[in-house]
């Protein structure tokens, strides 16, 4: 990881006070709607750790939209977050991955709004083991013109987005956005409940030593993403062989891409032909960032921030991280390619 000039462990409103330490300035309206996100992270936090005294693991008995069960922790997150993001003022439409249909609010006034994208919890089977959690979230301008329906400007390709971030919740909370000043990297101190920033101007390495993905679907894969995990597990880096990494969290896995490089990869399948990771609740949020940071995001055949959505619920394959990674992905799929 190598990050730019940057003052020591400024909070984030001391941060966006300096328009992300000399990067262009952040829209009025987009501080507002990170600070919020940032917020309510603090508040899932508390709410994570105090889960197992409150009765809030496990499943609710519910399936949500994508056939997933539903657990207390993926209520009461969408909830919270739903609740912060109207509070703002400034957001005309929220999906969640936890909704059928996205959430459209009528605002004062007839200026520009902002549309947010939401996978509340992500790693949500972790819930009970104390595994790592994350948020993911991208963000999207509504133009006035728009304001009729909002939520069709959420179909449009990632590339449309004007920030995007996440947080972790493991051995510390963890807020990290990408914008017009670039990603930047927070950590929840516990002294005084400040984000706090740990790194400004990210750059994600060109190569890495890591990988991540699901071993137990390879079976089901085909020829593209066989031939790429051969060539991993053969390559040297440098610094000897590639180690696997895998947390059952999409969010902490790229977390750790970013940082140190590498690759995340969640092909397409027997079973889902579509992928796994959803577009506009993952795939794209994380995309942005890993762009913003000098990474890449493919699906294997093209960029991910070029998808243009048919559904709000649309998934995708992902090959995610440093440059000379992604790069051998594609390389998989033209070589590969009947």
């Amino acid at each position: 990881m190598t990050v730019g000039p940057t003052r020591a462990h400024l909070t984030l409103a001391q941060h966006f006070r300096v328009a992300g330490d000399g990067g262009t300035a952040i829209a009025p309206t987009l501080v507002t709607v990170l600070q919020a996100l940032a917020e309510a992270g603090k508040q899932l936090a508390r709410a994570i750790a105090r889960a197992p005294f409150e009765s809030a693991l496990g499943e609710t008995g519910a399936l949500n939209v994508h056939g997933d069960r539903v657990r207390h922790l993926d209520v009461r997150a969408n909830d919270l977050l739903l609740r912060a993001l109207r509070a703002t003022g400034a957001v005309s439409v929220v999906a969640s991955e936890e909704l059928a249909t996205p959430v459209v609010w009528s605002l004062p006034g007839a200026g520009e709004s902002l549309a947010v994208c939401l996978d509340p919890v992500d790693g949500s089977l972790n819930t009970d083991v104390a595994g790592v959690l994350g948020l993911i979230f991208g963000i999207r301008s509504v133009a006035p013109s728009e304001a009729g329906d909002p939520a069709r400007r959420l179909l449009d390709p990632g590339a449309e987005q004007i920030a995007a971030g996440y947080l972790v919740y493991g051995p510390a909370t963890v807020f990290v956005y990408a914008a017009s000043a670039g990603v930047h990297v927070f950590v929840l101190d516990p002294r005084d409940g400040q984000f706090r920033r740990t790194a400004a101007h990210v750059r994600m390495p060109g190569s890495g030593k890591t990988y991540a993905f699901n071993d137990a679907n390879t079976p089901h894969w085909g020829p593209a993403p066989r031939a790429l995990v051969d060539r991993l597990r053969a390559a040297d880096t440098g610094q000897g062989r590639y180690s696997q990494r895998y947390s059952g969290a999409l969010v902490a896995d790229f977390h750790r891409t970013l940082l140190e490089g590498g690759l995340y990869l969640y092909p397409e399948d027997e079973e889902r032909p579509q992928g796994r990771i959803r577009l506009l609740y993952e795939a794209a949020p994380l995309a942005w960032v890993a762009e913003a940071a000098g990474g890449r995001a493919s699906t294997g055949r093209r960029r991910v921030l070029e998808v243009a959505a048919t559904d709000h619920h649309q998934r995708t394959p992902i090959y995610i991280g440093s440059a000379r990674e992604v790069e051998w992905a594609e390389h998989c799929y033209r070589e590969t390619a009947p």
